[in-house]
C-alpha cells in the first residue's frame, strides 16, 4: 500500500522545469530573421530566435508575442501557430526548459526592426548561411523549425534534435 503524502509535499517533489517561447520568422525569400546577442548576455555573439522566458502566469503564445514586440518591435497577429516543442535538460545550469515554438508569418522586406538592450545586431539568414555564424541553439533546431514552418507542420525536439 502506497503511502498518502500531502498535495503540498507532492508538489514540492514534482521536477521544475522552465518555460519559454520563441517565433520562427522568415522574409519572402524564405530567410529566418535572427537576433545577436549582445554583450553582457550569457551567450553574447551568438545568434537566435527572438524569445525569452514566460513570465509568471503567461502562457506560451502570448509570450512569443510580447517577446516579438519586445525584442524586435514587431506586432504578431493574434494566434501564432505552435510548430515546434524541444525538451532540454539543462541550461545554462538552470536545470530542465521547455522551449515551444511560433511560426511568426512573412516578414516585409522593408520592416524596420527596432531592437531590445537584449541584442546588438539582427540579421535575415539562409539555412545554407546558418553554418557559418555562431548560433545559441544547434542548426538542426533551426532546420527542423524552418521546415515544420514552410511545410504547416510541427517539431518535436529532445535538446535540439528532432525525434
Amino acid at each position: 500500500m502506497t503511502d498518502w503524502v500531502p498535495r503540498e509535499e507532492w508538489i514540492e517533489s514534482q521536477p521544475r522545469t522552465l518555460l519559454a517561447s520563441c517565433v520562427v520568422v522568415l522574409d519572402g525569400r524564405g530567410r529566418l530573421l535572427l537576433l545577436r546577442y549582445g554583450p553582457g548576455q550569457p551567450t553574447a555573439g551568438n545568434w537566435w530566435l527572438p524569445g525569452g522566458m514566460l513570465d509568471h502566469g503567461e502562457d506560451p503564445r502570448t509570450a512569443a508575442r510580447r517577446e516579438m514586440r519586445e525584442e524586435t518591435g514587431i506586432e504578431l497577429g493574434p494566434a501564432p501557430r505552435l510548430i515546434g516543442v524541444d525538451h532540454r535538460a539543462d541550461v545554462l545550469g538552470t536545470g530542465p526548459v521547455l522551449d515551444c515554438f511560433f511560426d511568426g508569418g512573412i516578414l516585409a522586406e522593408d520592416a524596420r526592426i527596432r531592437l531590445s538592450s537584449e541584442h546588438d545586431r539582427h540579421g535575415r539568414f539562409a539555412l545554407a548561411e546558418l553554418a557559418r555564424i555562431p548560433l545559441a541553439s544547434g542548426l538542426p533546431t533551426l532546420t527542423a523549425l524552418y521546415t515544420a514552418a514552410v511545410a504547416g507542420t510541427v517539431a518535436y525536439l529532445r535538446e535540439g534534435i528532432p525525434v
